[in-house]
């Protein structure tokens, strides 16, 4: 009775297009009014301790360092550098986008971040160049998906948090994971810009101009190392390296590109601001959401549920695979990784998968979800900057959504993907 009164007024409110956040609020209130004796206020306590964490507060550091980046010139020398390294191939502005938003992906840590940095920059141009309006948008969407998998990535913080796994462990999980997404992602943009013809974005190959535009870009490229290095060699946690992040973008943008002044720095500490706002008042009101399931032990139901069903870690996976996809494409990431990982965590750990690799499987799952519609949110910002009707970028995303599936089965049954780096550097 509880799952159905807490699920079904969620799912109704979201029918109703009531905000994420408040849904969630009001379905976790109707429960305790109908099913419990608990008092209301639980809700605002456990909305707002939660947010008192200190791994947390990772998430507003990298969402700000990112911007910085976007504005301080980092996003166009990575363009740049992606041009050269594969710019001359058959759909070369294609492929430039995806391997740019891998490169901004282990900057930014954000997938809708990603598309609005390069795709402000790349979408116009494939346009200009007669690539199709929809897929010039739908492939953008796609690479900038890759965000939130290779590392720093803010849903691996955020798994982190609510599913007690280190946070370093997440990231050195999602490395080749990520890069198998992007190379699926070259593969099917050099399929489908070899069969509508679209052109490459030089006409050839220069070592000379890869090595110059990586030597422009090399300030851009150290802040990975910077920040994954100091991770892993125990110099600062992840919290503190997203800090480090801001003050080197800074730092660069300010100094050494010149492209960063009191005005846009300003935008950008504004423009962040209102993306934590949102972001925090829906990971509250999800954890106070979560203390509800766990309190009225419904990931223990639902676990019981799947496992009677097979206790197979393949047919659980499947079955678990299919359920994230289809809540993908209704529920943005956070509230759905804060949501779900209390309930699906418990029931994967029983049948003997590693916590790190179904991190990674369950984030991976929700980054499909960004292009998936009906709420696919980087479908949506692609939309914005192209000016393309979500329809045709729904049509055109289709062939790449299949490529993603399809590497997503690789990493779901494939776990050394995730788990070697952790193994080799950790000793896990």
């Amino acid at each position: 009775m509880t799952i159905l009164i807490l699920f079904g007024t969620l799912f109704l409110f979201i029918l109703l297009s009531v905000p994420i956040a408040i849904a969630l609020g009001l379905s976790a209130i109707f429960t305790i009014l109908i099913t419990t004796d608990m008092n209301l206020t639980i809700i605002a306590q456990r909305a707002f301790t939660s947010l008192d964490s200190f791994p947390l507060m990772a998430i507003p550091f990298f969402m700000l360092a990112g911007v910085l980046m976007g504005k301080g010139g980092v996003s166009k020398r990575l363009l740049h550098l992606a041009t050269a390294i594969v710019g001359w191939v058959t759909g070369g502005l294609a492929m430039v986008t995806v391997v740019a938003c891998m490169f901004f992906s282990a900057i930014s840590g954000s997938g809708p971040a990603t598309v609005a940095a390069i795709g402000s920059f790349m979408i116009p141009e494939m346009k200009r160049r007669n690539y199709g309006a929809g897929f010039a948008s739908a492939i953008t969407a796609s690479a900038g998906s890759i965000g939130v998998i290779i590392p720093p990535s803010i849903p691996f913080v955020l798994y982190g948090v609510v599913g007690s796994v280190s946070v370093g462990s997440m990231f050195l999980a999602g490395i080749i994971p990520g890069l198998l997404v992007g190379l699926s992602l070259l593969l099917i943009s050099f399929l489908i810009s070899k069969k509508h013809n679209y052109r490459a974005a030089t006409t050839t190959y220069s070592f000379k101009d890869m090595m110059t535009a990586f030597w422009d870009a090399k300030w851009a490229l150290l802040i990975p190392v910077i920040i994954l290095g100091g991770i892993y060699g125990s110099i600062f946690s992840p919290t503190e390296a997203a800090v480090v992040a801001v003050v080197y973008a800074l730092v660069i943008g300010t100094f050494v590109y010149k492209e960063l002044n009191f005005r846009n720095i300003y935008q950008a500490f504004v423009e962040a601001s209102i993306i934590n706002g949102a972001t925090m008042i829906i990971i509250g009101l999800s954890i106070s959401f979560s203390y509800l399931m766990t309190a009225e032990r419904v990931p223990m139901t639902i676990a019981d549920y799947l496992t009677s069903l097979s206790e197979h870690p393949i047919v659980i996976l499947l079955l678990i695979n299919i359920f994230l996809l289809i809540v993908g494409a209704f529920i943005d990431t956070i509230s759905a990784l804060v949501i779900l990982t209390p309930i699906l965590l418990p029931v994967v750990v029983q049948v003997g998968v590693d916590p790190i690799h179904f991190g990674v499987i369950l984030i991976t799952n929700l980054a499909i979800g960004f292009i998936t519609p009906p709420v696919g949110v980087n479908l949506f910002v692609a939309s914005n900057i192209s000016g393309t009707r979500i329809e045709a970028i729904s049509r055109a995303v289709l062939p790449i959504l299949l490529m993603l599936i399809i590497s997503l089965l690789v990493i779901t049954f494939v776990p050394e993907l995730s788990t070697f780096l952790p193994q080799y550097f950790e000793g896990r």
